[in-house]
């Protein structure tokens, strides 16, 4: 499955997180595979998107939870999207 998960820094923790960030890369749960990462210039929010499974995405955010605030959303590619968007239309 896939998720976006969307960050955003805890008001007072900007240096420990960048701090943490370029010590260890942020790296994934084993088994867990990044498709990309993305950092908004100049703010202290970004977001990611992986594969793996509903667990490998909490243990994730659970590593961060200290430092960021995270929101997980399952997302579908355009032709698994627009098959279910069909079905649903009758189209």
């Amino acid at each position: 499955m896939l998720y976006m998960m969307t960050w955003k820094i805890m008001p007072g923790c900007y240096k420990a997180a960048v701090e943490r960030f370029l010590e260890t890369g942020a790296p994934l749960p084993e088994g867990m595979k990044m498709i990309g990462r993305w950092h908004a210039p100049g703010s202290s929010h970004g977001c990611l998107v992986i594969e793996g499974t509903a667990e490998q995405a909490y243990e994730h955010a659970a590593e961060w939870s200290d430092l960021l605030e995270m929101v997980t959303t399952p997302v579908l590619e355009d032709a698994d999207a627009g098959a279910i968007s069909a079905k649903v239309a009758g189209v």
